[in-house]
């Protein structure tokens, strides 16, 4: 993972600030248009097959009611993804944006599409209120599946890419891996998830408080998502690596994809010069994990439907900082005064 270029950085922030516009009259854009470039290492930065993958994955902690959904629902959901009628096939239609489904341990046998990639490690993972969600190697095997599934989107001409989520019961592993690697309180970690109400809200912080005192051993990262991760929340962290390895601009989604990203910085800082944050998501802890990150995301809008969401609704601004870049005249290309110093 190479650092970015200090270099450039400079020839980048003249090229904005020589636009005709005050200085930082373009706010937000303009931090965005520095950080494209920067990650593409050009002065002339272009978002070329940008894609959404969404990975789906069963958690064994579902098995004790920590959602308001059925674990099916999972299975259900990577159809509906498969036929078009999820909020994400909708966003991704809007704005041209490239969808892969991948099974990454769905506790079903899923039909084969055209769009769907199978990665399953097994039919979900295991409860971690009795034993570690996943071993090792499966673990590992999820690492390289989420890094090889990025490594073929960029051979197919992808330098923009975000991670999306399906997985009844992953706010709770997002919690927990949320509480362990930053030692948030783990109250401020825990959320309502698809919808829970004050008394199930409790049950859940009662009973991840139980998984926490089943492993006191987990200490690093890999160790720790092993125990309480996903296997699609482990794929999301390969593949968070890859991307940046190749030097793909990554957008990110809300809270459970913002903890795999948490996973894959504390293994390599360098990965946070690579993400856009593209939303504050309404679930509990998110806006925690943002300022962990000192992230300023793009958009607030109260989403906490997962999916990639959040990443379809904020990618015009991404395009919109790279068209000003590459488009907006100069002073001197518009024959305009600038400020008076």
């Amino acid at each position: 993972m190479p650092p970015l270029s200090l270099a450039l950085k400079f020839e980048l922030q003249t090229k904005i600030d020589q636009k005709t516009k005050p200085l930082g009259a373009l706010g937000q854009l303009e931090t965005l248009a520095l950080q494209i470039g920067l990650c593409q290492n050009t002065l002339t930065p272009k978002l070329h097959n940008p894609c959404i993958v969404i990975f789906a994955g069963d958690h064994g902690i579902a098995e004790a009611g920590v959602s308001a959904y059925p674990q099916s629902v999972t299975a259900q959901m990577v159809a509906n993804f498969l036929s078009g009628g999820a909020a994400i096939n909708v966003f991704a239609r809007q704005h041209q944006l490239d969808l892969l489904i991948v099974d990454a341990g769905v506790k079903a046998d899923l039909t084969p599409h055209p769009s769907l990639t199978n990665a399953k490690i097994a039919y979900g993972t295991q409860n971690f209120l009795t034993e570690p969600a996943m071993t090792a190697d499966q673990c590992q095997q999820a690492l390289q599946a989420g890094a090889n599934i990025v490594t073929q989107q960029q051979q197919n001409g992808c330098n923009c890419i975000g991670f999306g989520e399906m997985g009844i019961g992953n706010t709770s592993s997002a919690a927990l891996l949320m509480h362990v690697l930053t030692d948030t309180p783990l109250v401020q970690c825990v959320g309502r998830g698809t919808g829970l109400n004050d008394q199930q809200l409790q049950a859940k912080l009662s009973l991840l408080q139980q998984a926490l005192h089943q492993h006191p051993n987990a200490k690093t990262p890999l160790d720790i998502l092993a125990t309480f991760g996903g296997f699609e929340i482990a794929m999301m962290v390969g593949a968070t690596l890859q991307a940046a390895a190749l030097g793909m601009l990554m957008m990110v989604d809300g809270f459970i994809a913002s903890t795999a990203f948490l996973v894959a910085y504390q293994l390599q800082p360098q990965v946070l010069d690579y993400g856009v944050f593209s939303h504050v998501s309404n679930e509990q802890g998110h806006q925690a994990l943002l300022d962990y990150f000192k992230a300023k995301p793009l958009l607030n809008l109260d989403l906490r439907l997962g999916e990639g969401s959040g990443i379809a609704l904020a990618f015009p601004l991404l395009q919109s900082a790279v068209l000003f870049l590459n488009e907006m005249a100069s002073f001197a290309d518009a024959g305009v005064e600038q400020a008076i110093d």
